[in-house]
């Protein structure tokens, strides 16, 4: 059983890693001016991240198999990115995920 001052130690540690890699982009960012390219290169982080969950969620694996669809998450997909689209609004694009989400898996 580990003791009680090693866990304190390392919950400390990791809040101290966490704060660090979230604070220190912002301070290297204000010191340092990036080059119009690398700006352009990182406005398209977020959109790859969420692609990256979207098509995370949108295939099953099981082992030994091929990824199989889940239907349930793109059918409640549909009217999310739709809304992605037309209004470029994220809580409006969350709130329709999570509704959508909610009536498909109701209706199952």
């Amino acid at each position: 059983m580990p003791s009680t001052k090693f866990v304190f130690w390392t919950l400390i540690a990791c809040g101290i890693v966490t704060l660090l890699s979230r604070i220190l982009p912002f301070i290297l960012l204000k010191k340092f001016n990036l080059s119009a390219k690398v700006v352009e290169f990182l406005s398209f982080v977020p959109i790859t991240i969420m692609a990256a969950l979207w098509f995370e969620n949108l295939f099953k694996q099981h082992l030994g198999q091929l990824p199989q669809i889940d239907y349930a998450n793109l059918i409640a997909s549909i009217p999310t990115v739709l809304t992605a689209i037309l209004t470029k609004k994220l809580l409006l694009i969350v709130i329709v995920g999570i509704i959508s989400l909610a009536l498909v898996r109701l209706a199952i």
